[in-house]
Formats: C-alpha cells, sequence, structure tokens
C-alpha cells in the first residue's frame, strides 16, 4: 500500500472522519483502476496535496495531465459542475471525469508556476485579470451551493456553543453573519465565484498565460470571492498584518471597490474559514480568526479616516 504525507492523511480524516478514513483504505486501488482506464502512467503526486490526491501522469502518447481524486461527495461533484461551465476558459480545462468514484482528469498547465512569490503590486494585477476572466452568470437551474449556505457554518457553530463556551465569541460570530447577511441582501447582482482564488490556485502557463484552478463554484456576491486571497501566504510574512492593509488598498484601488463592503464581506469569510477549521480539526484555524478581527480594525480605522 502506497504512504501517503501524514498532513495529507489528517487533513483528509480531519475533515470526512469515517468516509475519509475509508477513501483512503481504498485510494490505492481507485487510483490503478483509473491508470488503466484511461491508458495513463503515473509519474508522481504533487507536493502540496490538500483534501484531494492530486497525480502527475502521462498519457499512451506521452502527453501530460493531470489525475485528481478525492471523496466523491457533493462538493467534488460540484467543482467537476464548475469546470464544465468554465470549459477551459480562464481556468484549467476538463478532460474526463467519472463523478461516482470522485476522479477528473485535467490538462497539466506548464510550467505550472504558482503567484505565490510575485511582488505584490504585481500579483494583485495578475489575481484581478484571472478573476474577470472566469466572472459567470448564474446558468438557469445551476446546482451549486450559495454563499448563504457556507454561513450554515456559524449556526453550526451557536448550536453547538449555545452558552458562548466556544473559542470564538458569540458575539464575533454573530456580527460575522450580520455582515454576510447585508453584503448579501444588498447585492447588485449574484455570480458564479470561483470560492477559493488564491495564490496557490492561479498558475502560469506557456500557453494561457495566469489561469485558475481548483474552484469551489459558490452563487454569490462578488465581493465575498476576493477574501482567499487577501488572507493567503500572509501569516508567516514579516508584518502580516500590515501587509493585510496593503492588499486591501491595492485591491480596492485596483478594481475601484467599495472598501467598507469588501471589509465586510472579508470579516465573514474570514470568520467562516475560521469556524470550517474548527469543524475539520485545523490547528491552523486561529490564523482565519487573526484575519476576520484585522479586518475589523481596518473597518475602524477607514471610519476615523472619513
Amino acid at each position: 500500500m502506497m504512504k501517503y504525507p501524514n498532513e495529507f492523511v489528517q487533513k483528509v480524516t480531519g475533515a470526512f472522519g469515517n468516509v475519509g478514513k475509508e477513501w483512503l483504505s481504498e485510494l490505492d486501488s481507485i487510483v490503478q483502476t483509473y491508470l488503466e482506464k484511461w491508458n495513463l502512467q503515473s509519474v508522481g503526486p504533487v507536493e502540496n496535496l490538500s483534501y484531494n490526491y492530486v497525480l502527475k501522469v502521462k498519457g499512451e502518447y506521452g502527453n501530460r495531465a493531470i489525475l485528481k481524486l478525492g471523496v466523491p461527495n457533493y462538493d467534488f461533484k460540484n467543482e467537476i459542475r464548475t469546470l464544465q461551465t468554465y470549459d477551459g476558459e480562464g481556468c484549467v480545462q476538463l478532460l474526463k471525469t467519472d463523478s461516482t468514484d470522485g476522479v477528473m482528469l485535467l490538462e497539466h498547465l506548464l510550467p505550472g508556476t504558482m503567484l505565490a512569490g510575485v511582488e505584490e503590486r504585481l500579483a494583485i494585477k495578475h489575481f484581478v485579470k484571472v478573476w474577470t476572466d472566469i466572472r459567470r452568470k448564474v446558468e438557469k437551474n445551476a446546482n451549486h451551493p450559495t454563499v448563504e449556505d457556507w454561513m450554515q457554518a456559524f449556526d453550526r457553530y451557536l448550536e453547538v456553543y449555545p452558552r458562548n463556551e466556544g473559542l470564538i465569541s458569540t458575539e464575533k460570530i454573530q456580527l460575522a453573519k450580520n455582515y454576510a447577511y447585508e453584503i448579501t441582501n444588498s447585492s447588485e447582482g449574484i455570480e458564479l465565484l470561483h470560492g477559493d482564488l488564491h495564490h496557490e490556485n492561479i498558475l502560469f502557463s506557456d500557453e494561457y498565460g495566469w489561469i485558475a484552478i481548483d474552484p469551489k463554484g459558490v452563487i454569490g456576491d462578488p465581493y465575498f470571492d476576493f477574501v482567499s486571497f487577501l488572507t493567503n501566504q500572509l501569516i508567516d510574512t514579516f508584518n502580516p498584518k500590515q501587509l493585510l492593509k496593503q492588499r486591501v488598498s491595492l485591491l480596492s484601488e485596483e478594481m475601484q471597490l467599495d472598501n467598507d463592503r469588501l471589509l465586510k464581506a472579508a470579516v465573514a469569510m474570514s470568520m467562516l474559514y475560521a469556524c470550517w477549521g474548527l469543524e475539520d480539526n485545523d490547528p491552523n484555524w486561529e490564523n482565519s480568526f487573526r484575519c476576520a478581527k484585522w479586518f475589523e480594525e481596518l473597518r475602524g480605522l477607514d471610519k476615523l479616516d472619513s
């Protein structure tokens, strides 16, 4: 049996529990089945595994591709639907799929350099272009989750900690809920959002330039779609709070955004990430919580400046 990285195993079991453990026990067999079924040769897994197992492969004519396997649930199937909607425009192309087993074959973007490490002002320009390229109206009868569906994590948290005994106070959870409600109900138009567009999910391709991968596919106000980028590759920097302030300023300037609306959406989404982290037993949940507090502090500074 293949040995998988401990961090990958912990993420899968933390997020999916016994279902994740069962999937991991069958993963070797699933990989071999689809290597044979689709005439593929394994080159090896990618280095930054998260909740899915991602394998570099070669086809029968030496063409390179990516075999991605995940727990075959609603979210994985939703990613397939989202990729089919993008159809290779602004986002990586889906080549083959079997949603029943949680398997997809994707084109391999070469060289596949991540946006991480690019100077901040330039990184934001690349982000904005990719984000703009993948903007989509919501298709009729589209079967995607909504941001409101995602925000139910707040209610789940409050049900677990009804007496304000959790690691996050009821007051802060309620504030995030209120901001999410305000943004959603004042929206000028909901769209299909990527849902997780950050530095590791924007890759450089010699053929296409900068392009998106790994869409979550969620319906909501566009302002919610900026937050994963703002908070990514942040905490371990020299002065993360100052960098966050800089990113907010640069992004608002580049896209002519309503700064207060952006910060409210950012508080809501960062708090959501923190709640998800607690649900998944992720020890890094507090990083998202810190970001939520910093976004709220920036709101206060903006009020003082106005």
